[in-house]
């Protein structure tokens, strides 16, 4: 009996062992539970930082790929002096065809092609026997008229002196009168056409108007010349003067603001080669010429020992001051409808296509009057699709 109530164990304690028992299986499945969560939350924001930094690598990739990568490059300024080389044709500082005042044949010729002459020297006569018929008919036609003027005056004071007497009219004498005055008027007429006549006689010596060279003689003995600059052909001599020669130069317009009064220019040949004449820009026309684009200016050249020859064909270099014109690479133009463009880039980064004018093509360079500043930064090999506005990263 004693055994047998021994090895019963009561019922409050098997309840306080099950209550311990539930309760250590609680808290073991809180803390697994609490576990689970935090693994899951561990995973989830795992998840979302693998996600977004996913998306933020594909946005660099997608923003490097949409970036314009170009090559900026800055113009060079312009030569502090520019020499220019122009043609031109040296020409006498004065030149002038002579022609004959009056109709008939070349009696004689004195002076020829590379003659000398001096101002008033005799160059040619000139037979004219059609005029010296006509002065004589003036001459012979006012002697007549010298005689109807006196009678017309005698006739007038006899009148005067029979209406002082009333043997005549007044109108019988105002007739005398007019008469007396008509007379005087073609007395008058008849000294003018002989003085007319003799002018032309006196034409009949051809002289120098100024001295100088005789460049070209057109006439010979018993040539016929006629009165007058009409027709090819007319003059009888050229005549130029070549102590000082003038040429008459075309400058581009990219050069004309740059080309003043009294600037020194430099006159080579190639037939008399290492040496140099100098000269100096004496007018300009101070106008463009609409079809040529270009400025004409006149070069006076010394010749005092008449080493240059009216005629010939020279090189005329000009040195012209710096202007404010910028160099750039060929290879920065746009070729756009609206014109030549150039891609400028600002302090950040964005583009902007501005307008040039191209003054001298050196080949790779070009020479920019207008447009650029020596401080902009241009993009080296624009692509097509460069537009306005655009932002690009310079390498």
């Amino acid at each position: 009996m004693s055994s047998s109530h021994d090895s019963v164990v009561p019922a409050s304690s098997r309840d306080a062992e099950s209550g311990k028992a539930d309760s250590t299986a609680v808290k073991r499945a809180s803390k697994i539970a609490v576990m689970v969560v935090i693994a899951f939350a561990v995973l989830g924001a795992r998840a979302i930082w693998d996600r977004s930094a996913h998306a933020n690598a594909l946005e660099k990739t997608a923003s490097e790929s949409a970036q314009q990568y170009v090559t900026a490059v800055k113009p060079k300024a312009g030569p502090a002096d520019q020499t220019v080389k122009l043609p031109g044709t040296l020409m006498g500082v004065t030149e002038s065809p002579i022609y004959a005042r009056s109709t008939g044949y070349i009696a004689h010729w004195y002076k020829d092609i590379g003659d000398t002459v001096k101002q008033g020297d005799l160059l040619a006569t000139v037979d004219t026997p059609e005029i010296d018929r006509e002065l004589s008919a003036a001459e012979a036609t006012r002697e007549q008229v010298k005689a109807r003027l006196d009678l017309a005056g005698i006739s007038a004071k006899r009148w005067q002196k029979l209406r002082s007497d009333d043997a005549v009219s007044q109108e019988e004498l105002d007739e005398r009168q007019s008469a007396l005055t008509q007379s005087q008027a073609d007395l008058d007429a008849a000294n003018a056409e002989v003085g007319r006549l003799q002018e032309l006689e006196r034409f009949k010596s051809i002289v120098a108007p100024f001295a100088g060279v005789i460049t070209r003689r057109n006439i010979d003995i018993g040539a016929l010349v006629d009165a007058g600059s009409e027709g090819a052909g007319k003059e009888l001599f050229m005549l130029a003067k070549t102590d000082v020669l003038k040429t008459y130069v075309y400058v581009p317009e990219a050069y004309s603001q740059r080309v003043k009064n009294g600037d020194r220019v430099r006159v080579t040949l190639n037939e008399l080669p290492g040496k140099n004449f100098y000269g100096t820009v004496v007018r300009t026309a101070d106008a463009i010429d609409t079809v040529t684009r270009s400025m004409q200016i006149e070069v006076d050249l010394p010749n005092p020992d008449g080493v240059l020859k009216p005629g010939a064909y020279a090189d005329v270099q000009l040195d012209l001051p710096s202007s404010d014109a910028v160099v750039i690479p060929a290879n920065t133009l746009l070729f756009r409808a609206e014109g030549l463009r150039v891609a400028v880039i600002d302090p950040n980064g964005q583009v902007h296509l501005k307008p040039v004018t191209v003054g001298e093509d050196y080949g790779t360079t070009l020479q920019i009057t207008q447009g650029v500043n020596a401080t902009d930064r241009l993009v080296l090999n624009p692509p097509d699709s460069l537009e306005d506005g655009q932002h690009v990263s310079v390498r």
